[in-house]
């Protein structure tokens, strides 16, 4: 009956634990949020130029990758333009670059772009510039990032089951030949390798889809696939099914008698291991950004710390439910070790990894990266109440065994090698009596703690996923120091980059009437160029023989400041006009048409 009610408590935590992982996986969580962020455009975002640009130039905070599909430039009318290839501007890695056709015509166009940050996550966005004037008809901008959402979600799904698999197959193997456990953890074994061998292949079919924000039937394209496996990614992916291709030929169990053979394969499961760690670090966060190399050996560590730990515990539940085979108190403390040294690389690598992905403490509460860090630190809190609790049946079950073995003659202590792990320790029904009730009380003792040594590594189990399944969140998360670049980004684009006035004017005369379109940028405190047209009756541009222009703050009684213009030939300007104060300034142009005509009009323009 006891053994009925523990497997009934197991059910009920596997099928809690499925919940919380249901919740987890789909209850907001979306696809990997874009890592590398945009911190400028030429032309800027919501320009107006006088004339067609020859090119479109994206700039980055980190290097990133380019698709065939890169760049869409759309006419105010909805049509696409045919633009060169993309490239990288300069040589530059962290820029993106695409030439555009003569006689793009005037208006609004609409810029849409998708690339590849280097930590292997797609990136996109839109922006729009005017040629001549602002349109009235004009695209629309996507509200959300382009991509297919099934693609996302399943590739999302691979890299989730893919960490399981890792830290099952590390896990497990680290158990049998870190701890010198004899019983058998095949099934365990060939559970991770496939799940990570299939979740593999899926992740490697996946990305060229997930990349290019394209439909599921994509991964089947022998174009993209080709292209994929060219890829940094690609090469990471491959070279781990390469490394599971070896690891199928790795011994299950190794006898200890063998000593050469043991240490051979120890050696050789740990550059398994820790290859398979490198192919997640080559193509994750530690591959870009500050410090790499001290990033990826972080990295590296803490996959395989985190694999060693959760992994073990695994294989440590199941052979402690596993009454078949006898699981004796020194593989135990040996895993209480191995686990307490994994913790110890953890915390290390931990602190560095939060402190070189965040940047700030603000960043902390302030992005999605800091408050999904937070809540693996609370979860790893837990585990930890979960290991103090496991460290602590594991010590009682060593002393009361001992102490077993110590008052019993040696018969019986030989009989006692073969009792299983889930019952009591009940010696020979042949024994004497007084031997039993001798080892009763210590055995019954033994049963207690073995009991209470399963329920808190269960407890340890379940937590350890959870963990893994937020740890997985977090790479799919851009990170605070990221995010800041991005958000400070963002408020440079807000500020005015440049302001365009059509102001009429009229002097009396015939034909002496039309509009001065006057550009001011950047148009904030500083340094600003002016660039002025004088436009006919008929629309085209016209000449004047005098134009001048004068700025003035009346709320803060400064001014008139004279702009300077000079005749360019066609057009009027000046670089060298400065506007010292934000705030909204009156422009007063002053218009003549001949040597007796001319007229003064006023207008006001802001000043960031």
């Amino acid at each position: 009956m006891s053994g009925q009610r523990e497997r009934r408590g197991v059910v009920r935590g596997l099928a809690l634990l499925a919940g919380v992982l249901v919740l987890v996986l789909f209850g907001g969580v979306s696809g990997a949020s874009a890592h590398a962020a945009l911190t400028g455009t030429d032309p800027q975002d919501g320009s107006v130029l006088k004339s067609a640009p020859r090119q479109i130039t994206l700039t980055f905070s980190e290097s990133v990758g380019l698709l065939d599909d890169s760049f869409r430039v759309l006419t105010p009318e909805n049509r696409r333009v045919h633009t060169g290839a993309p490239g990288h501007a300069g040589g530059r890695s962290d820029t993106a670059r695409v030439t555009l056709p003569r006689g793009l015509g005037t208006g609004t166009f609409t810029v849409a772009w998708r690339v590849v940050s280097a930590d292997s996550h797609p990136v996109s966005g839109a922006f729009t510039f005017s040629i001549g004037k602002p349109s009235a008809t004009s695209v629309a901008l996507p509200s959300v990032p382009a991509g297919d959402t099934a693609s996302a979600t399943l590739y999302d799904i691979a890299r989730y089951v893919a960490y399981g698999g890792l830290a099952l197959l590390i896990g497990a193997a680290g158990f049998v030949m870190g701890c010198g456990f004899r019983g058998s953890v095949r099934r365990l074994l060939l559970t991770g390798w496939w799940t990570l061998l299939l979740s593999t292949l899926a992740l490697l079919l996946l990305r060229g889809p997930y990349e290019r924000g394209t439909g599921v039937a994509g991964a089947f394209d022998p174009a993209v696939l080709r292209e994929t496996l060219t890829s940094r990614p690609g090469v990471a992916l491959v070279a781990r099914l390469v490394l599971l291709g070896v690891a199928a030929f790795l011994p299950e169990r190794v006898r200890v008698r063998e000593r050469g053979r043991a240490r051979g394969a120890f050696v050789l499961g740990g550059a398994l291991a820790l290859g398979l760690a490198v192919t997640w670090a080559a193509a994750e966060h530690a591959s870009a950004g500050i410090q790499v190399p001290a990033a990826i050996v972080s990295s590296v560590l803490h996959l395989l710390a985190m694999a060693l730990w959760l992994g073990g515990l695994t294989a440590l539940l199941a052979a402690l439910y596993r009454p078949a085979e006898p699981l004796s108190t020194a593989v135990v403390t040996r895993f209480s070790r191995l686990a307490l040294a994994s913790v110890a690389v953890l915390a290390g690598t931990g602190v560095y990894q939060s402190w070189r992905g965040l940047g700030s403490w603000d960043a902390l509460t302030s992005t999605s990266y800091g408050r999904i860090l937070l809540a693996k630190l609370c979860a790893v809190l837990l585990l930890l109440v979960g290991a103090a609790y496991s460290r602590r049946w594991t010590g009682r079950l060593a002393v009361t065994e001992a102490e077993a073995e110590a008052a019993v003659p040696a018969p019986a202590v030989v009989e006692r090698v073969a009792v299983s792990v889930g019952g009591s320790a009940a010696v020979d029904a042949g024994a004497p009596d007084d031997v039993r009730a001798e080892s009763a009380s210590p055995a019954d003792h033994a049963g207690t703690y073995r009991r209470g040594l399963r329920r808190s590594v269960l407890a340890e189990v379940t937590v350890g996923i959870v963990v893994l399944v937020i740890t997985t969140v977090l790479t799919g998360t851009q990170p605070g120091r990221a995010a800041t670049e991005a958000a400070a980004s963002d408020v440079a684009a807000d500020l005015p980059t440049s302001s365009t006035s059509l102001v009429p004017f009229d002097v009396g005369t015939p034909g002496g009437h039309g509009k001065v379109q006057i550009e001011l940028a950047p148009g904030r405190v500083g340094e600003n160029s002016v660039q002025a047209v004088i436009l006919g009756p008929d629309g085209g541009i016209a000449t004047v023989p005098e134009l001048r222009l004068t700025f003035t703050l009346a709320a803060q009684q400064v001014g008139p400041i004279d702009a300077g213009l000079t005749d360019k030939g066609g057009y009027w300007g000046t670089d060298a006009l400065t506007l010292p104060l934000a705030g909204t300034w009156t422009m007063k142009v002053t218009v003549r048409t001949t040597d007796i005509d001319q007229v003064t009009v006023s207008k006001n323009v802001r000043v960031g």
